[in-house]
C-alpha cells in the first residue's frame, strides 16, 4: 500500500469512530503524494471510520484537478449545469485501480489547493460557535494567541464558487503569512485542519478541538425515572400516524431514548425556542429534514397540524421529534434512523451552547432553498455516474478570515 494511502485510512478511521467529530457519513479527508501529482481523497458517500484499503478512496491526478477552477468556461455555467460537469471532470482525473463506480469527492478540487494531509470535520464542540451570532467573536479570543489564525469562512452556497473562492482566500492568506492556513473555520458548517504529515494533522486537530471545549460546559441531566414502554409504544404510534397523514409515507418510528445531551435538552424552559429555529448546517437538513420537531404533548393531531405548518411554509417535515418526558423519535427508515439520531443529538448540544454566544446562528430560507434544490432527485440524476451524492459535506464559503486577510 502507498504511503499516502495509509495515511489517509489512518487519519480517516481515527476521526471517524468519534461522533463528536462526524456524524454518520458526513466529514472528510485527502492526503496528497510527496512529488504533488496525485491526491488519495475519501469517495462519496464513504463512512470515514470504515475506509480501508479495499474500499472508501479515490486518487486523482492533481493538475487536472486544480485546472478546474482556474476554467472560465466553467465559472460561466449555470449551476445545474456547472456541477455535474465538475463531477465528470473529477472522474476523469481518476487513476486508480478502483472498479466499484465509486466517484471522488465533490470537494476534491477544495482539498487540492490546501496543504498535504487535510482533515474536514462536522464537530459538536465546533459547531457550537459556528452556528452562534457571536461564534466568530468567541473565536478570536480562542486563537488570540496564535501567529498565524485560523481562516474564517463566512457561509456560501457549496460547489464549484465554493472552491474557487476557497483558492483565492487561501492565495491571499499565503501572501500575508507565508504559508497556508492550517485551520479553516466554516461558518454554519464545521471545520478544516490542514498539516504537511499525517501526525501533524491528527495533533492539530485534538488542539483545536481542546481550544474549542475550554469555553464550554457539559450539560448535566439528573437522574430520571425510565419511560413506561406503554408510554414509549404510544409515542411512536402518535408520530407514525402523524407523519403517514401529513405526508402519505408510513414510515418505521425508532426510539432512542433519553442521553445526557437529550434530558438536558428536554429540561431547558427555551427548548422550543431553540427548536424553532431552521437547521442549522446542509448535513441538518439533507439527512435530518431540518431541525427536530419540539413535542410538549405526544399526539397524532398535534404533530400531523406542526408537520402541515412545516409543509405550507416549503419546508421538509422533520425527521426527528424531541418529546418532552420521553426523548428522541427518528421517523425515517432503518438504515438512516441512526445517522439523524447522531445528527440531531449534536444539534441539541449546538443550540445549547449557541445560545450562551448570542443565539443560533442557522441556514435563512434562500441558503435551504440552495441546499434543497442541489439534493434534488432530478438534480442528483444529472451527476455523471450518479454514484452518491453531494452531502459527504459541500463546505460552505466566503472571504473573512480571524483576522481579516489583508
Amino acid at each position: 500500500m502507498d504511503k499516502p494511502l495509509a495515511d489517509l485510512i489512518r487519519i480517516s478511521n481515527a476521526v471517524g469512530k468519534d461522533k463528536a467529530l462526524v456524524q454518520g457519513g458526513g466529514g472528510n479527508a485527502s492526503v496528497k503524494t510527496a512529488d504533488g501529482k496525485y491526491m488519495y481523497i475519501k469517495a462519496s458517500g464513504t463512512v470515514l471510520k470504515d475506509m480501508n484499503a479495499r474500499q472508501g478512496w479515490r486518487r486523482l491526478r492533481l493538475e487536472p484537478v486544480l485546472a478546474i477552477i482556474k476554467d472560465v468556461s466553467v465559472a460561466k455555467l449555470d449551476p445545474d449545469k456547472r456541477e455535474p460537469e465538475v463531477v465528470n471532470r473529477l472522474l476523469l482525473a481518476c487513476e486508480d485501480n478502483v472498479t466499484s463506480g465509486a466517484r471522488p469527492s465533490v470537494e476534491s478540487h477544495l482539498h487540492g489547493c490546501l496543504e498535504r494531509c487535510v482533515i474536514h470535520l462536522h464537530s459538536t464542540v465546533v459547531g457550537a460557535y459556528v452556528n452562534a451570532k457571536n461564534g466568530r467573536a468567541e473565536l478570536e479570543k480562542l486563537f488570540a494567541k496564535e501567529n498565524k489564525p485560523p481562516l474564517w469562512v463566512p457561509y456560501t452556497d457549496p460547489g464549484f464558487m465554493l472552491a474557487k473562492r476557497i483558492a483565492g482566500l487561501v492565495g491571499s492568506y499565503q501572501e500575508q503569512y507565508g504559508c497556508k492556513p492550517t485551520v479553516m473555520i466554516l461558518e454554519k458548517h464545521g471545520l478544516f485542519v490542514t498539516a504537511k504529515t499525517a501526525d501533524g494533522v491528527l495533533r492539530l486537530v485534538r488542539k483545536v478541538i481542546r481550544l474549542c471545549k475550554s469555553r464550554l460546559k457539559e450539560p448535566k441531566a439528573s437522574k430520571r425515572k425510565a419511560p413506561s414502554v406503554t408510554d414509549v409504544t404510544a409515542a411512536k404510534l402518535a408520530i407514525r400516524r402523524a407523519v403517514f397523514k401529513v405526508t402519505g409515507q408510513y414510515l418505521p418510528v425508532s426510539y432512542f431514548g433519553a442521553s445526557k445531551a437529550v434530558a438536558a435538552f428536554m429540561r431547558r424552559k427555551d427548548a422550543a425556542k431553540l427548536l424553532a429555529t431552521p437547521a442549522l448546517s446542509p448535513d441538518e437538513l439533507v439527512y435530518a429534514n431540518g431541525s427536530a420537531m419540539w413535542v410538549p404533548k405526544c399526539d397524532a393531531k398535534t404533530i400531523s397540524s406542526k408537520l402541515a405548518a412545516q409543509l405550507c411554509k416549503g419546508q421538509k417535515p422533520a425527521a426527528a421529534f424531541v418529546v418532552k418526558g420521553l426523548g428522541l423519535f427518528i421517523a425515517a427508515d432503518k438504515k438512516m434512523s441512526t445517522v439523524i439520531a447522531e445528527i440531531t443529538e449534536s444539534s441539541l448540544l449546538i443550540r445549547t451552547w449557541a445560545a450562551g454566544f448570542g443565539g443560533v446562528l442557522a441556514l435563512n430560507k434562500r441558503q435551504q432553498d440552495f441546499i434543497n434544490n442541489w439534493e434534488s432527485e432530478a438534480f442528483r440524476k444529472k451527476l455523471a455516474s450518479g454514484a452518491g451524492t453531494s452531502n459527504e459535506c459541500d463546505c460552505p464559503a466566503n472571504p473573512g478570515t480571524i483576522p481579516t486577510v489583508k
